[in-house]
């Protein structure tokens, strides 16, 4: 729905004379018209601008950018095991039958409420640099994680940059193609009208006529390929919006590479991302082997602990004075029994308060702690050799990327050389056709020659054309592709 229908509905609701439901069907339809304008609203973009698009949508950038604020945090809580342990405790509750009391460590049967409070300090002091070794691996599995964000980066800009030059080169096969059916059109036209003459020959006008259907299937598969080339930019990108993107300031003629493909090679090894986090996950496995070998060493450890504890039958008894109490013995004098005497000390019992308890029930205790391995069913030994197969594996893959890698450069490097070689015979083929096609058509339009070998010179230029544009973009796309190899910016 362009912009000129949507103006022109607008006229019609606007209008007196339609009834309230006509109204209503018309605005209705502009609504849709409106939904519909704006999805098809267009993002103009150059190169620059899409790969900062991508860079910002895209979501296995975003997921090797989360990855790495994981591996960040990793790094960070290893290197805070170094700081002390420090940990309080607190319990109230209530108990019923036969138990211990914790005021006075006796046995009772009754229902009492209990407490218990404590804090304790812990602090390693040495277990065979084990926690040293880890910030290490940490640090270095982080420094590998942001090698592998930047990694990511960079391809995304390579599919970026390939994918956009393809959409360029889809629009240029469509230009093409479309010159291809303005030309065919052109002598349709001609030949209908000597044919309405009765100059022309029947044949020829249906032959042409045939051509120019060829010439339509050609813009379809054309603008199919744009539009999936479109497609696949908008995926990359990571945008809803409709994209054009907007050509590029490159010269027509390509320019010569300069880097032979073992010079792409050793570039790659010292700039590429990939080669950097595969070398910091190497050094992160050897720390790993550290760590491992740390089992064997005894484990030292400080610690101190404050504890305390309430009862609810903790009772306190304060003196009161004193008197005079029978004992129930008896002293007989003269035939008399006296009643033995004694001066006895009273007591008030009072509970005593919850703070006062915590208080007065503090108790202490510090020490050094000493684990020392002695038999562990060989564990140490086999985390240890486990450890190596890991960094024996890392080591291995990373010997395969770099072979992987030096055989795709020398194959791109080739194929760029290939495109090269192509171009300058397309362009050769472009220029003798270009002359054929003038001749043919000169003698055709004079009726020297036939339709036949008029299409057929008009189809050698055209696939000639069709193939310098290919070359062309494939060189193009080729020495973007060793350009990345090389680390270097695209």
């Amino acid at each position: 729905m362009d912009q000129e229908r949507l103006n022109f509905w607008m006229e019609v609701f606007q209008n007196n004379k339609i009834d309230m439901y006509q109204k209503f069907t018309c605005l209705l339809f502009i609504f849709i018209a409106v939904s519909a304008y704006a999805q098809d609203s267009m993002v103009r973009l150059n190169l620059e601008e899409a790969i900062e698009v991508a860079l910002e949508n895209n979501l296995d950038v975003k997921r090797s950018t989360l990855r790495a604020k994981t591996s960040a945090v990793e790094f960070k809580q290893t290197r805070n095991s170094r700081l002390p342990d420090l940990n309080a405790n607190y319990n109230y509750g209530l108990n019923n039958g036969r138990s211990i009391d914790p005021f006075t460590n006796t046995y009772i049967d009754e229902e009492l409420t209990f407490s218990n409070a404590g804090i304790g300090l812990g602090v390693t002091i040495f277990n065979g640099f084990q926690i040293k070794n880890r910030i290490q691996r940490d640090r270095l599995n982080l420094q590998a994680a942001e090698m592998e964000v930047q990694e990511a980066r960079q391809e995304m800009v390579l599919n970026v940059t390939l994918t956009y030059f393809q959409v360029l080169n889809n629009k240029d096969l469509l230009r093409l193609a479309r010159a291809r059916r303005v030309a065919t059109e052109e002598q349709v036209e001609r030949l209908k009208t000597l044919d309405n003459e009765g100059e022309g020959s029947p044949a020829n006008y249906t032959d042409i006529q045939g051509q120019l259907a060829n010439d339509y299937a050609l813009i379809a598969d054309a603008e199919n390929n744009l539009k999936s080339s479109k497609l696949e930019l908008k995926r990359l990108l990571n945008i809803q919006s409709n994209i054009e993107v907007t050509p590029e300031n490159f010269s027509n003629e390509p320019v010569v590479y300069s880097f032979s493909a073992d010079e792409v090679f050793k570039e790659s090894l010292e700039n590429l991302a990939t080669f950097k986090a595969d070398q910091l996950r190497i050094e992160a496995a050897k720390e790993d082997v550290q760590v491992s070998r740390s089992l064997y060493a005894p484990d030292i450890s400080f610690f101190a602990q404050l504890n305390t504890n309430y009862s609810s039958l903790a009772r306190l008894f304060n003196e009161t004075g004193t008197s005079i109490v029978e004992t129930g013995q008896y002293v007989r004098v003269d035939e008399n029994n006296f009643s033995v005497l004694e001066e006895q000390t009273n007591f008030m019992e009072e509970e005593i308060p919850y703070e006062d308890q915590l208080i007065n029930n503090l108790n202490s205790n510090i020490g050094l702690s000493v684990s020392i391995p002695i038999f562990n069913g060989f564990r140490a030994k086999n985390t240890i050799a486990l450890q190596k197969i890991v960094l024996e594996e890392r080591e291995v893959a990373f010997e395969r990327t770099k072979n992987e890698f030096e055989q795709a450069i020398r194959e791109a490097h080739n194929a760029m050389l290939t495109a090269l070689d192509r171009y300058e015979i397309y362009k050769e083929q472009v220029t003798a056709y270009s002359e054929s096609y003038r001749v043919n058509e000169i003698r055709f339009n004079s009726g020297v020659s036939n339709v036949v070998d008029y299409i057929i010179s008009k189809n050698n230029l055209d696939n000639a054309k069709i193939n310098l544009a290919n070359a062309r973009y494939e060189y193009i796309f080729r020495t973007k592709i060793l350009d990345y190899y090389r680390g270097s910016s695209i």
